[in-house]
């Protein structure tokens, strides 16, 4: 994505893997033993966060949040739904996103922690990345992540069964 061109509304946010759809829906988290066994990713896969800031910085995106996530948010911070709403949202294409920086940083990372500063209540996108339909797609999809994200690959193993929880939350 570049800054010129705002992303069509079946786009998510990140640089990591533009060019994603996205669905309000929750998909169909039930497969089949036939089905799982077909995923690459059937023995798991390896991811830890190292809290880089990589994910909430660079290229302009968007970041989906709902009403309870905007609440959450509001809640979280002390904060008048309102004030939320006009300061850290937009509308984009009849839904609602995180606002970002003119350098396309989420108005919510603090650049001297390198961490969000509402990391408890962050939006179902946050929470899931990089367990994502699109990054699971293949083999190609999740290599092309570990680019961005030096936590793609490395650490804990993540169980079939935790990615596809974590994947079923949010459809991007």
């Amino acid at each position: 994505m570049t800054a010129e061109t705002p992303p069509p509304e079946d786009q998510k946010p990140s640089k990591q893997a533009p060019n994603q759809s996205t669905s309000a829906s929750l998909p169909d988290s039930t497969s089949s033993t036939s089905e799982s066994q077909e995923l690459w990713y059937k023995n798991g896969l390896k991811f830890r966060c190292t809290q880089c800031g990589n994910c909430c910085t660079g290229a302009p995106g968007v970041v989906w949040v709902d009403d309870e996530e905007v609440q959450a948010i509001a809640d979280f911070l002390d904060k008048p739904v309102g004030e939320i709403r006009l300061m850290h949202t937009r509308p984009f294409r009849n839904k609602v996103s995180l606002t970002e920086f003119a350098n396309g940083d989420c108005t919510f990372f603090d650049p001297e922690s390198r961490g969000c500063s509402i990391y408890p209540v962050r939006p179902k996108q946050c929470r899931t990345w990089p367990f994502w339909s699109s990054n699971l797609a293949d083999e190609k999809a999740w290599g092309s992540i570990k680019g961005d994200c030096p936590g793609a690959g490395c650490g804990d193993l993540i169980s079939f069964d935790e990615i596809e929880i974590r994947r079923s939350v949010i459809d991007i």
